[in-house]
């Protein structure tokens, strides 16, 4: 298991776009990954449940993966959400 704590650095927060680029992301690695806001689990592959999050910039996040890529999972989802990459 691997977790790093981040924060949602997008001007525009979390929605359909970087949450689907986020999925997209979260799909290349075999690893389960969670986003983890206010106690509450989110699946890093649903689109549905990422939306549903309704994050803005400046919100918490721990991001929390499980497999034999945990590690880069981590860092391939924290590439998404702790930069403006929609740019």
């Amino acid at each position: 298991m691997y977790i790093e704590k981040v924060v949602l650095e997008l001007e525009t927060g979390l929605h359909a776009r970087p949450a689907l680029k986020l999925v997209n992301t979260a799909s290349k690695f075999s690893s389960e990954i969670k986003l983890i806001i206010d106690g509450e689990e989110f699946n890093a592959k649903s689109i549905m449940g990422l939306l549903s999050i309704g994050a803005t910039k400046g919100d918490v996040f721990i991001i929390k993966a499980e497999g034999e890529d945990a590690k880069e999972a981590v860092e391939g989802i924290k590439k998404v959400i702790c930069k403006d990459s929609m740019n």
